[in-house]
C-alpha cells in the first residue's frame, strides 16, 4: 500500500519510474551543455541522484536521470551554485528496445527545482523520449522529441 502511494506522489511531482536499461555515457566531472533558458550556459556533473555503486566506481548517468549539477558558465546569479537537472541528450550511443540505436550532438540537460518543475521555461535542441516520458514536465516544454 505505502509503495503505490510513493509512486503516485513522484508521479504528481512529475517524475515517472525507470524504463529499460540506458547505456550510462556521462561520469563526473563531466560538462553538459545547459539547454534551458534559466540563464546557465555550461554545467558540471557532480553527482547522480539515487546512485548505489560499488566501493570506489564513480557513479555514472544517462538519459532521464535526475543528477547534481555546479555552474560553470552563465549569468552572475547562477555561477557557482549547485542545482538539481535532468539530462536530456548524451553523446554515448544508446540502444532502444525496438532496436534503434541512438546518438546525440552534445550532452545537455535541463536544470529543475527540487520538486520536480523547470526552473526555465522553455528547451532548445530535442529531447531523448527517454527523458521525456520519464519527466512530463520537461516533455510539454521540448520544442523535439526524438
Amino acid at each position: 500500500m505505502a509503495a503505490k502511494a510513493k509512486q503516485r506522489a513522484l508521479i504528481a511531482k512529475g517524475m515517472l519510474g525507470h524504463g529499460p536499461k540506458i547505456s550510462r555515457g556521462l561520469q563526473p566531472p563531466a560538462i553538459l551543455r545547459c539547454a534551458d533558458n534559466s540563464g546557465a550556459r555550461d554545467l558540471r556533473l557532480v553527482q547522480v541522484m539515487g546512485y548505489k555503486g560499488r566501493l570506489r566506481r564513480y557513479p555514472s548517468a544517462a538519459v532521464g536521470d535526475k543528477i547534481t549539477v555546479s555552474v560553470r558558465h552563465g549569468t552572475p546569479d547562477m555561477r557557482k551554485k549547485i542545482f538539481q537537472a535532468v539530462i536530456v541528450r548524451q553523446r554515448k550511443p544508446y540502444r532502444r528496445a525496438d532496436g534503434i540505436w541512438v546518438q546525440f550532438e552534445d550532452n545537455a540537460a535541463v536544470i529543475i527545482t527540487p520538486d520536480g518543475e523547470m526552473k526555465g521555461s522553455e528547451i532548445r535542441g530535442p529531447v531523448a523520449k527517454e527523458a521525456a516520458e520519464r519527466w512530463p514536465r520537461i516533455a510539454s516544454a521540448a520544442s523535439i522529441i526524438v
